[in-house]
């Protein structure tokens, strides 16, 4: 028996043991809810005035936090120059008092989109902390030495895989494809320099706003934007260039 056979039938289990796990019952999700109740923002006691440290407070409280296994998965949405969204998680691969980065395939819908149109926001969200960040702004390229520097410090099986990816969200013809794909290219760059691809490479994020929220019981929540601009009423200085407002919930 092939090892393709082996897998269709293991999946074939798999599916049947999902279908006696207890459904929910679509009419009910709106039932779904729970209490928040872990931390808030209070007015007084702002832990930073500045958007990037209190970005680093959250980011590092989540980082070591063992209930979240990828503090830096990151929501990205990018819209086309029709102004059609679209948005997939990615990893964010650093940060600074200059903005955020991370890595993809230009060629890919998100990379086609931000070439056309570089506007662009960030969500992380972590569940067990109760907290979420959303970041706007502009993005643009790294450098190619930048690029290529990052892409050499990847697993060998990463970098690899960026070249079988090569033409990212295009139509393949099965997963067989791939898997052929990905074996021809291991054993040709076996104990070789794994090239960069042209089309691939990072961006940062210089950011425009900040907002910061955190779960509150009875949904009032609490909601912290940053900006550098006097968009608003009741706006407050923060630090380096930057004021806040608490938003209503």
């Amino acid at each position: 028996m092939s090892k393709r056979h082996l897998l269709k039938i293991f999946n074939h289990i798999k599916l049947c043991r999902y279908f006696k796990m207890s459904q929910i019952d679509p009419e009910k999700i709106s039932d779904m809810r729970i209490d928040y109740n872990l931390s808030r923002l209070p007015d007084d006691m702002l832990p930073a005035k500045d958007p990037y440290l209190l970005f680093q407070l959250w980011f590092q409280e989540a980082a070591n936090n063992p209930g979240i296994k990828e503090a830096n998965a990151m929501n990205l949405a990018t819209a086309s120059k029709d102004g059609v969204p679209s948005a997939r998680w990615v990893l964010l691969k650093g940060y600074s008092n200059k903005g955020f980065r991370f890595f993809t395939n230009y060629d890919s819908q998100k990379g086609k989109e931000l070439n056309e149109n570089p506007n662009a926001a960030l969500t992380f969200y972590w569940e067990p902390l109760q907290k979420q960040i959303r970041i706007t702004g502009r993005v643009e390229k790294i450098s190619k030495e930048e690029s290529t520097e990052y892409f050499h410090s990847r697993p060998f099986a990463s970098q690899i895989g960026a070249l079988v990816s090569c033409n990212q969200s295009s139509a393949i013809p099965s997963e067989q494809y791939l898997e052929e794909r990905r074996k021809k290219l291991t054993e040709e760059f076996s104990g070789k320099v794994v090239p960069k691809p042209d089309n691939w490479g990072g961006y940062l994020l210089t950011p425009k706003d900040f907002e910061f929220w955190c779960g509150g019981s009875g949904r009032i929540h609490d909601r912290i934007k940053f900006v550098q601009s006097s968009n608003y009423e009741h706006q407050q200085t923060g630090e380096n260039g930057w004021s806040y407002v608490r938003l209503s919930p």
